[in-house]
């Protein structure tokens, strides 16, 4: 399998996930011109994608969606709240009801020779979902825009080979940073994102020996910078009540505006 977060954070967000024979992404929240880029570093096009998988429907997610899946036909597959959400959305345009495939919250479904589970997370929007991708044994799995984790989130995140997860933002720049007070409320709340200690600490409940990576994705632009956010996380998994240490894996930082480097596994 091959993952590559084309960008990943409070702007914009689009990662890739295939097989050998299977290519998806999830959410297309850039413009078609920086999907393509981002993929021919990757020797992919956006010609070689067959689905994208739609976590929910705010800009920084869906922005080039229309674009892209009518310009190349491209199914996209998301929740029934979030297919009326993007249907509701003007500046995405409309999209051909053939392209739109509905999925449910814990129920599986293929895409090539790729296997696809959604599963809830806690965000205010329609209906969203992150997604576990399996093949041939090989798992991954993209986790971002929750505002807390339970249990059933560590269930469905259990296993994995590679995993993009939100750092969103260190908790002090939010709270004396310029944001309004309604902002911050939002993004602290249970509905918003996780902070970097939050994402350490549940980092900290899924590591095993056999992951080969770690993204630390959606940081924000306002609130957060890469190194803090590696090094927030690092403590919190090596200071946890865990038996590993942060140098035991490969955490990198899925980044803002350029792509991340592509893990082959």
């Amino acid at each position: 399998m091959k993952f590559c977060s084309i960008c990943s954070g409070s702007s914009g967000n689009c990662i890739y996930v295939g097989s050998d024979n299977t290519s998806v992404l999830v959410d297309v929240g850039v413009s078609g011109i920086r999907v393509e880029r981002g993929l021919n570093e990757i020797d992919m096009t956006t010609k070689d994608v067959d689905g994208i998988l739609v976590t929910h429907e705010h800009s920084d997610h869906v922005k080039g969606l229309g674009v892209l899946a009518r310009r190349y036909g491209i199914p996209i597959y998301a929740t029934a709240g979030t297919i009326e959400a993007i249907r509701q959305n003007t500046s995405i345009g409309k999209i051909p009801q053939a392209l739109l495939r509905t999925i449910r919250s814990d129920v599986e479904f293929d895409i090539g020779d790729m296997t696809i589970l959604p599963f809830e997370i806690s965000h205010d929007a329609a209906e969203p979902v992150g997604f576990r991708i399996e093949h041939d044994g090989k798992k991954a799995a993209v986790a971002t825009d929750m505002g807390c984790y339970t249990e059933y989130t560590i269930d469905h995140l259990k296993g994995l080979d590679v995993l993009l997860l939100e750092s969103n933002h260190d908790v002090h720049m939010l709270e004396v940073g310029r944001y309004p007070y309604y902002l911050k409320r939002r993004i602290l709340s249970d509905h918003g994102h996780l902070s970097n200690e939050t994402s350490g600490q549940l980092l900290g409940q899924l590591l095993h020996d056999g992951v080969k990576h770690v993204f630390l994705g959606h940081l924000s632009q306002e609130n957060n910078y890469e190194a803090l956010a590696y090094q927030t996380v690092c403590n919190e998994v090596t200071l946890g009540d865990n038996p590993f240490k942060s140098d035991d894996f490969n955490i990198t930082i899925a980044h803002r505006e350029r792509p991340s480097e592509a893990v082959n596994w």
